[in-house]
């Protein structure tokens, strides 16, 4: 098992490992975003030796959610014995009986109160558990939306009910400041790397109100590895090679993300026992040091990339 660094997920007093694992990979479907597509799905052997050797490795923070194509079931199919080890974030306001290949982003959201308990009953069906340790309302939702609909108050009453631990949002600006100050929610799960600094302020101010950030793409969705995708020229145009010393670009921009105070965990996918090992390594490397980390700050924001 490897000696993972923990930090407390906000008032949720979980302590999490700083590295957590983003279950998309597991959907079985191409993604759904613009000019990347995966060729074919990861074999059963392959989903239960991944997420198994996720757990091996010590990571304790695994995120899912109903739109993830086939990724509930099959956590739940080959690791829901092995419940105790982990803490499981899944979402809601998915709607309930879309076709398994339908994504975050093409499946649409409904924020009713029927819509989110048929959701939460339907991943604790497919996750094989009792409860969830958080429940994030997908979307990036409005107040409005989120009180007018009646699927926050449903939420609300599931966890009083025992079936939801901590509740929170997958936000985004410019709805995710007034999430914030609504003051309802445990966690905030943000878009986050160097080369995407835009929430920065943001997860701040959540932190500072005691909520859990919880970061995806925090290694800018592989580009700086791949020498390709879309945040390649946004990474050439820092020109932050010189900075790499002994470490690779993956390794730079997790550890980048690592680096900042504000972020409790960040979740990170991949089907490859390869890529999860190097994202081991990076993660028990800690943060970078901080002259590396100022440097690499101003030349990314030289490069456009600031807090706002």
């Amino acid at each position: 098992m490897t000696d993972l660094p923990k930090r407390q997920l906000g008032r949720t007093g979980l302590q999490v490992t700083t590295l957590g694992y983003g279950a998309l990979e597991l959907s079985g479907r191409p993604s759904s975003r613009p000019g990347e597509v995966r060729s074919r799905d990861i074999t059963e052997a392959d989903a239960e030796g991944i997420l198994n050797a996720v757990l091996d490795a010590g990571i304790n923070y695994i995120d899912t959610a109903p739109d993830y194509g086939m990724s509930e079931e099959r956590i739940g199919r080959y690791i829901a014995h092995r419940r105790s080890e982990y803490f499981l974030c899944s979402k809601c306001a998915c709607v309930v009986g879309t076709v398994a290949t339908a994504s975050a982003r093409t499946g649409g959201h409904l924020f009713t109160a029927e819509n989110v308990v048929a959701g939460v009953e339907q991943s604790l069906r497919r996750l094989r558990t009792d409860y969830l340790d958080v429940v994030q309302f997908h979307g990036n939702p409005t107040r409005a939306q989120l009180q007018e609909q009646g699927g926050l108050e449903a939420l609300l009453d599931l966890q009083r009910q025992g079936k939801v631990r901590w509740i929170g949002v997958s936000g985004e600006l410019p709805n995710l400041r007034e999430q914030i100050a609504m003051g309802m929610f445990d966690t905030f799960q943000v878009p986050y790397s160097a080369v995407e600094r835009e929430h920065e302020l943001a997860m701040a101010e959540a932190m500072q109100a005691g909520a859990g950030v919880v970061v995806r793409s925090g290694v800018a969705r592989g580009s700086p590895g791949k020498g390709e995708g879309d945040t390649w020229a946004a990474w050439q145009r820092a020109e932050i090679d010189d900075l790499l010393r002994d470490i690779t670009p993956m390794e730079l921009v997790l550890r980048f993300t690592r680096s900042n105070p504000d972020v409790h965990t960040t979740i990170v996918g991949t089907a490859n026992l390869a890529h999860l090992r190097e994202n081991l390594t990076a993660a028990t490397r800690g943060p970078l040091p901080p002259d590396v980390y100022d440097a690499a700050k101003q030349r990314f924001a030289a490069a456009g990339f600031v807090p706002r």
